[in-house]
């Protein structure tokens, strides 16, 4: 009935549907086009977290508003994605909905999710190169150097655990930024929509696996070369609880129970 939403949005049921036609084509995208719209995302995501980053390098912000400025400016990346049109692996885990509906095989789906986060990789840390070579982190007087070796090294010193559940927690908020998105029928709508869940997620400190793919090898380009806090055993210990945990939230927390609410046991199409 989706006359109980307004605004002439997509229902929730609508927006399920939605989601596993706009799976079945995502999985199906030939290589070229998924890799270079995977290597688009990751600059994108890498973006928002450059915003973010300079909104707190400026001490004389306090913690709470801090991370809430940090959060709304850091959500430039995800309306990129959505709006402009790129492959963001995260955003991609609502896959699983498609392939909960058969509509899509596992290989497919794996393909997709290898591919794409690959690509983000290459994106992210590309973009990372570029703007230590613009000299971007000197601005303030280098306090937003600072604070990307801060953030770069708090993050390959985080436990396992910790990281699982800060990116479970992350991708539960990215995929539904993703899934209000598709609700709306307007740029408008779909930037309201977004604005928020992933704010949310930055402001309470939550692990974004992309994101980390353009702040951690940020941080080594930037760490003075008597120091070892950051490097790729540090980006690999971070990386793999938070991907582990992105698929777990946005797949399973997301698709899966979506599935389960709304196309569970519909008819064929």
């Amino acid at each position: 009935m989706p006359e109980l939403y307004g605004f002439d949005a997509f229902s929730p049921k609508e927006i399920a549907e939605r989601v596993e036609n706009i799976g079945v084509a995502k999985a199906r995208l030939p290589l070229l086009p998924m890799a270079m719209l995977g290597i688009v995302a990751g600059a994108f995501i890498g973006l928002g977290a450059l915003f973010y980053v300079l909104v707190l390098s400026d001490p004389t912000l306090g913690f709470a508003a801090g991370r809430v400025l940090g959060g709304l400016v850091f959500s430039l990346g995800l309306i990129l994605v959505v709006i402009a049109g790129a492959e963001l692996f995260t955003g991609n885990n609502l896959l699983a909905m498609a392939w909960c509906d058969g509509k899509i095989s596992t290989l497919e789906v794996l393909r997709n999710w290898l591919i794409v986060c690959c690509a983000n990789f290459i994106g992210a840390a590309g973009l990372a190169v570029l703007v230590y070579l613009s000299g971007h982190p000197d601005m303030n007087n280098g306090l937003v150097a600072a604070k990307y070796v801060q953030i770069a090294a708090a993050k390959c010193a985080m436990p396992f655990w910790t990281a699982f559940f800060k990116g479970m927690l992350c991708n539960v908020l990215v995929c539904m930024a993703v899934w209000m998105a598709l609700a709306g029928r307007s740029v408008m709508d779909k930037v309201v929509a977004i604005v928020f869940p992933i704010s949310a997620f930055v402001a309470a400190g939550f692990e974004h696996s992309i994101a980390n793919m353009y702040l951690i090898p940020m941080g080594m380009l930037l760490q003075g070369a008597d120091s070892s806090a950051i490097s790729w055993l540090g980006f690999f210990h971070n990386l793999l609880p938070v991907v582990l945990g992105n698929l777990f939230g946005g797949s399973v927390l997301v698709g899966v129970v979506y599935h389960i609410i709304y196309r569970r046991g519909s008819k064929p199409e």
